[in-house]
């Protein structure tokens, strides 16, 4: 671990190589486990104010739970995340006819229906970040049905790091990561 600011970074996302590979893994993690994508407060009244404007892209079950949940609910572990549908994929979740999950939000961003791409958890992953009162923690969050992705990133000679450069600077600002990237140049001399 090192700190940049007020953030304690895990040399994991220096040290190991990741590409998400959606024709392996068909988008397993918007549709996997027990819990919605984790939501930032300043998030949730995003994700109602924009809702009307993303209902278009998404399949009615998505629009059932939104409708009968809330466009955002708080989890078991008392944070916001996501609605689920059936307990499962995330309420925001469609298909593609090749049956590649996708963010209905994100369509409706690439579609210039909205300004706002995705909540940042999804942009991070496969980054993790939990916010404590006077830090806040930035880790690499292994789940095996992303192996694909750290194969295909170690192919492709892509720290993670790098992978999700963009999600980073919006969520840290572009100076903080420049210090990333001068940390890296440094972790990784041989």
């Amino acid at each position: 671990m090192f700190q940049l600011g007020k953030t304690i970074v895990s040399e994991e996302i220096i040290e190991n190589e990741f590409v998400c590979n959606l024709s392996a893994c068909k988008g397993a993690c918007c549709i996997d486990g027990n819990a919605g994508a984790p939501v930032e407060d300043s998030e949730t009244e995003i994700l109602v104010d924009i809702y009307k404007d993303v209902k278009p892209f998404l399949r009615p079950e998505g629009i059932a739970a939104i409708e009968e949940q809330g466009a955002f609910v708080k989890g078991d572990d008392g944070e916001w995340e996501t609605p689920l549908v059936n307990e499962s994929e995330c309420a925001y979740v469609v298909f593609s006819e090749n049956g590649i999950t996708k963010c209905g939000i994100e369509e409706a961003y690439n579609q210039g229906a909205i300004s706002w791409k995705k909540p940042v958890s999804c942009h991070l992953y496969p980054i993790r970040v939990r916010e404590y009162t006077e830090l806040t923690a930035v880790n690499y969050h292994k789940w095996e049905i992303c192996d694909d992705a750290c194969s295909l990133g170690k192919e492709l000679q892509v720290p993670i790091y790098k992978f999700v450069k963009e999600a980073l600077i919006r969520k840290f600002g572009e100076k903080w990561y420049a210090e990333l990237e001068e940390v890296a140049k440094e972790h990784t001399k041989p």
